[in-house]
């Protein structure tokens, strides 16, 4: 489990792009991870189009964007091309990530209750250290809150 203020261990996830992307190997620049429940979906297609559009200024502050849901790196694929996302996306179907962020929660729809990843945003600076957390993120105004951290770091 992640707390703030301490350093996060180290981890690789395959990412899109036929990549994988560990965090050790991002030292030197503060890393956006946002926790999002599944891919082509209304808010989690806003929140990735939203960090999109922003992803100049927070370039401009060393960060580096990366988002991470439960979907195969195929789906993924799919989702940031139809999306022209310009970070890559974590693909985490064994929960690796999702259980060291603690995102697993238990959800309710149409009164069916399920296991599913709870919306989170997650600032690490250069160093690897927790420095800020969002949970149970509202994607209106989101990114402009997580822009404005970063500023400040």
């Amino acid at each position: 489990m992640v707390t703030v203020g301490k350093k996060v261990k180290n981890f690789s996830r395959p990412a899109t792009g036929d990549k994988n992307i560990s965090l050790q190997e991002l030292a030197g620049k503060k890393v956006v991870l946002y926790f999002y429940p599944k891919d082509n979906t209304p808010g989690c297609t806003t929140e990735g189009q939203n960090f999109r559009d922003a992803k100049a200024k927070f370039s401009r502050q060393n960060t580096i964007i990366l988002g991470v849901s439960r979907d195969s790196i195929r789906k993924h694929e799919n989702f940031k091309t139809k999306q022209t996302f310009n970070f890559d996306l974590l693909s985490d179907e064994d929960e690796m990530l999702c259980k060291q962020f603690d995102v697993i929660k238990l959800k309710k729809l149409y009164g069916r209750e399920y296991l599913g990843i709870d919306r989170s945003t997650f600032l690490i600076d250069e160093s690897g250290v927790l420095i800020k957390e969002w949970r149970g993120v509202k994607v209106k105004g989101h990114v402009d809150e997580v822009l404005a951290e970063c500023k400040l770091a």
